[in-house]
């Protein structure tokens, strides 16, 4: 990647981390945001504010996930890496990972006992979005939470379903797209349909029909 396009990288990850933080998707020093590099990746700090990035600490990290320069990388770069490789053969190819602790996301996992964490229950979460696996719950920076997350990305891939979230229960999302900004819309809509869900838990998805329809007329995926 060209300085020009890090240097870009690196703008768009402070700009969506304001955005998330100023709107309450992160609090704190919760949350984290990747970019995979043509030649390694840039990741946010440890224990950094999502609110007050500066693009020049951003840490900066070689092919093999190790550091090169910037602030201490997030413990998450693990994840964020295994996501990186097994999304690579499918649809929904990573770009950028985007994580946060969003408050409805995190509710539903805590009362939910299912193996992903919303139905289809409205058409841009089909469209946007998709399937959200709910993987098993491991602590922050667990390498077997990575190696599940990675394993999971690779059977929806390969029955059809390529994925662009999962779900680590009791801690966030992870999302992921082809920028900052295409993740951050994957995100503000996962955590408004689970806003939704958690307002009417009693709500039914869309039938079988609704999502034929949703996949001739706009390629959905699910």
């Amino acid at each position: 990647m060209s300085l020009s396009k890090e240097s870009q990288a690196r703008e768009d990850i402070c700009r969506v981390g304001k955005s998330l933080f100023d709107r309450g998707y992160v609090h704190a020093t919760a949350g984290n945001i990747s970019v995979k590099l043509d030649d390694g990746f840039l990741i946010t700090p440890t224990d950094a504010c999502m609110g007050f990035l500066d693009p020049a600490r951003l840490a900066r990290l070689d092919a093999n996930a190790q550091q090169v320069s910037g602030d201490r990388a997030s413990k998450t770069i693990a994840l964020h890496a295994r996501i990186y490789l097994a999304s690579a053969p499918f649809y929904n190819a990573a770009k950028c990972i985007v994580h946060t602790h969003s408050t409805h996301c995190v509710a539903l996992s805590l009362q939910l006992d299912a193996s992903e964490l919303l139905g289809a229950l409205t058409p841009y979460f089909v469209m946007k979005v998709g399937r959200v696996p709910v993987i098993g719950y491991h602590r922050p920076g667990s390498l077997a939470a990575a190696q599940e997350v990675a394993d999971t990305i690779a059977q929806y891939g390969q029955r059809g379903t390529p994925i662009r979230a999962v779900m680590l229960p009791r801690l966030g999302p992870n999302v992921w797209a082809g920028s900052p900004l295409e993740a951050m819309a994957v995100l503000e809509e996962l955590e408004e349909t689970a806003r939704l869900a958690c307002l009417h838990p009693d709500a039914a998805p869309l039938t079988d029909a609704h999502i034929d329809d949703l996949r001739q007329s706009f390629g959905a995926v699910w």
